[in-house]
């Protein structure tokens, strides 16, 4: 843990240089929603001392998904170097099981987006309203994120690799990493000011517009997932039970799929449905499938499932083959209306070796 005294402010005699305008307006316009001032005459030449001025901001966020009861979760992880590059992950849980993973990274230029974290770190260092070292915001509240203390956990770390120390802060809020607010901050005054900081963290980086890639999604967990299916499904389908029992259909794939004798995978059909995703033959290796979002539209709408497929880039140099990608998931039922419709296929074409 870093303690206040750790952290040393401004030197005078440093010669300093304006903020880079562009961020200096985007820092104002959120420091003013969460009523603090904290951008006029600011330095972005930081003196020796600052704590994480050369390092890392990670801002780690879980919330809650819609539905099933509070047994899905929504992780977010924002990490932003010093030098400029930053890589969000996203993922969707059920039950503690892993459904879905998405990653998006910075396109800007480095030296740019450098600028911005030195002029964010100072900010965090010294702007009154927003300092997050010192006694207003101690680093030792581990707060319990749920009923009057707000759904969302929000962990906002800086880690300075000169000193090899870190430095944390946990706290609560309502929302994901792309809509939680200073004003829902809890349980002490100097959550808003941790909150702000992954406020400010993800508008500079991620930027103001941004969504998240599984939001509205109910949340759901990956039972198989892979390159190849023995069954050879030709296309997504949904196996829901009308007694609790597993549906035939599902045995049947399932024998194809697994193999005759192997078990059936635990499926609570009570409460629980499974959903195939499979987009037929592929002639080249390295085809992914998966559900990105899976979106209760109303009992007089359905279900929509999208469905993405990950191949590999223009560069790449797949092996010739003949294979059936496929992903099955789990998820509650009762979030689900009937008719469920698949999407077409989103196909996302990734960079070698990813």
């Amino acid at each position: 843990m870093v303690h206040p005294q750790e952290v040393t402010g401004p030197h005078d005699g440093v010669k300093r240089d304006r903020v880079h305008p562009a961020g200096c307006r985007a820092l104002f316009f959120l420091v003013l929603a969460a009523g603090v001032s904290a951008c006029a005459d600011t330095p972005a030449s930081i003196p020796p001392g600052h704590f994480g001025l050369t390092g890392e901001i990670r801002v780690n966020v879980r919330s809650p998904l819609p539905g099933a009861a509070g047994e899905g979760e929504l992780h977010e992880i924002l990490i932003w170097a010093s030098n400029g590059p930053w890589l969000l992950t996203e993922r969707v849980f059920y039950q503690g099981n892993l459904g879905a993973e998405a990653s998006r990274s910075g396109k800007l230029n480095p030296g740019e987006l450098a600028r911005e974290y030195r002029s964010l770190i100072q900010q965090l260092n010294e702007t009154r309203g927003l300092r997050l070292f010192g006694r207003d915001v101690p680093q030792d509240l581990e707060p319990e994120c749920a009923g009057a203390l707000g759904s969302t956990q929000i962990a906002f770390t800086i880690h300075d690799t000169v000193r090899d120390e870190t430095a944390s802060w946990t706290r609560c809020a309502d929302g994901t990493l792309f809509a939680f607010a200073p004003g829902s901050a809890r349980p002490d005054p100097g959550a808003a000011r941790v909150v702000t900081a992954g406020q400010l963290t993800r508008f500079f980086t991620i930027g103001e517009a941004a969504r998240s890639t599984y939001m509205g999604t109910i949340p759901f967990a990956s039972l198989a997932a892979g390159a190849d299916s023995p069954a050879r499904a030709l296309a997504p389908r949904a196996f829901v039970s009308g007694g609790g029992t597993p549906p035939e259909s599902f045995i049947g794939f399932w024998a194809e799929h697994a193999g005759p004798g192997i078990a059936l995978p635990q499926v609570d059909w009570n409460r629980e449905l499974v959903l195939l995703v499979a987009v037929g033959l592929r002639r080249e290796a390295g085809s992914l499938v998966g559900v990105r979002r899976v979106l209760p539209l109303g009992p007089a709408y359905g279900t929509r499932v999208e469905i993405t497929e990950r191949v590999p880039g223009d560069f790449c140099s797949p092996a010739s083959a003949s294979l059936y990608p496929y992903q099955l998931v789990i998820l509650p039922g009762a979030d689900i209306h009937l008719p469920i419709d698949f999407t077409p296929v989103s196909v996302e074409r990734v960079s070698c070796g990813a």
